[in-house]
């Protein structure tokens, strides 16, 4: 893919020539300007947006062929991000690059590619990004495994990756500053597998692997730098520091392996208030953390006391204005509650009006083609519950997709007898409904009335809830 770049944008850089060929005059020792700019296939918006940390820097419109450039007078090195809703991936500027993306939302991250000052780098973090995403398909199974035959694995996959890595470094020669971001893309998913597989065998095979682990199994949080806010916001990092709270918490004698417990879940606050010292990463952690708890738990009692317990740690007012509105919602499917009006088509490309359309109990499930491995078990579960409760109406949800994407994914899989929907404004149904974790499932009586709003499809216990 990266070696075919020239011919993606030959067309582009042309256009843009008279702009980048005066980058040489502009980029001087004292100056940071940079320049950020590519072209949009299939283009869901008529913009894109730059930001740092998560906050909109600027945003950069689409001309009429879909193409976009942005000169910055200042721009300080380090991680960026740009997205094209839904999507988002991440970019690195040095001093006085000049970069151009090519993304195709029909296949968003598969079609990144970078051209420019600055490529060679970015290039290699879409690659890394792509190995780790095609080797964490593959790794649920390697969870039933023994503690030698997980590590055997987990280790040899990670020695192709750094291999990999190293071979990159070596050929392209960046500097510290963007190593940080490379070693974290790099390590960070491999600890964090090694953090997921205690907890995850024992849920997976019932089988309390811990007291057979290597003494030396966790020497690796020794090297993590907690304190770091250059990698605050980066994904690796935030999703490495989940699940290592979490199978922290889960190892406290006194608590359960429901990982989504109050119990569990204060405790993992506790743990980030002692852990960390830097309030800019723990407001970000404990923010990760809320988020997580109050879309699984929907005890009323046990969110209001998380919520003190989160509002005591946290000072972060926009973080906790958040939280705080997710809570309300949450409050809003409780038992005995119709479900909010959401934007909804079918199929046919008719609005549906969710509380109008239920004659019998029903189930609704989610899904999104961003994690095809969950559209795919996801169905298929539910072609086998049909068969056994007949009684039940099956409706599954498309979110964070386009309706393309949507369309098209129905097409190549092609599952049938299941009612497909597909809401219309992500934002809306994931605050509305508190849709963020794709496993989640509501369950409505045949009045239309909520059973249970945040039951989780591959709960072993899952089919109680249907009797």
């Amino acid at each position: 893919m990266i070696k075919n770049y020239i011919k993606y944008f030959l067309p582009l850089s042309i256009a843009l020539f008279s702009t980048l060929t005066s980058c040489k005059k502009v980029f001087k020792e004292d100056n940071f300007v940079a320049y950020f700019g590519g072209e949009v296939l299939n283009p869901q918006e008529k913009y894109v947006l730059f930001l740092k940390d998560d906050e909109v820097i600027d945003t950069i419109y689409l001309d009429k062929n879909n193409r976009f450039m942005h000169k910055f007078d200042s721009l300080a090195p380090g991680l960026y991000s740009f997205k094209h809703d839904p999507e988002y991936q991440y970019v690195y500027f040095d001093k006085n690059d000049s970069l151009m993306v090519r993304v195709n939302t029909f296949d968003f991250d598969n079609s990144v590619v970078f051209c420019g000052r600055g490529d060679e780098k970015n290039n290699f973090l879409m690659e890394l990004y792509l190995k780790n995403e095609a080797d964490r398909s593959l790794m649920y199974d390697n969870f039933d495994k023994d503690v030698k035959s997980f590590i055997k694995n987990i280790d040899s996959s990670f020695a192709i990756r750094k291999s990999f890595y190293l071979k990159r470094k070596a050929e392209i020669g960046w500097d510290e500053n963007f190593d940080l971001v490379a070693k974290a893309c790099l390590d960070f998913h491999h600890i964090t597998k090694k953090e997921i597989y205690p907890y995850a065998h024992q849920f997976r095979t019932g089988e309390n692997i811990r007291t057979k682990l290597p003494s030396n199994y966790y020497e690796h949080r020794k090297e993590v730098d907690f304190e770091n806010t250059l990698l605050t916001n980066y994904s690796p990092f935030i999703k490495y520091v989940s699940v290592m709270l979490n199978n922290v918490a889960l190892q406290k004698d006194h608590l359960d392996l429901n990982e989504n417990s109050l119990e569990n879940n204060i405790e993992k606050l506790n743990i980030t208030d002692t852990l960390i010292k830097s309030q800019k990463v723990k407001n970000v952690v404990l923010n990760n953390v809320a988020m997580m708890y109050l879309l699984e738990d929907q005890n009323m009692y046990n969110n209001q006391k998380f919520i003190e317990r989160y509002l005591q740690l946290t000072t972060d007012a926009k973080n906790k204005k958040e939280i705080t509105e997710i809570y309300n919602s949450v409050q809003n499917l409780k038992v005995g509650n119709r479900l909010p009006k959401i934007d909804l088509i079918d199929t046919a490309n008719q609005p549906i009006d969710i509380n109008n359309i239920i004659k019998k109990p029903t189930i609704l499930f989610f899904w999104t083609s961003h994690a095809e491995s969950h559209f795919v078990a996801s169905h298929k579960k539910i072609t086998d519950l049909k068969a056994k409760y007949p009684e039940y109406e099956f409706i599954a949800v498309n979110v964070n997709d386009t309706k393309i994407n949507w369309e098209n994914a129905l097409k190549k899989y092609n599952f049938e007898d299941v009612n497909e929907l597909h809401a219309v404004d992500f934002e809306t149904i994931r605050k509305q409904w508190v849709i963020t974790k794709i496993h989640r499932i509501i369950i409505l009586k045949a009045d239309g009335t909520i059973k249970n709003g945040f039951a989780n499809l591959f709960d072993v216990n899952f089919e109680q809830n249907l009797k």
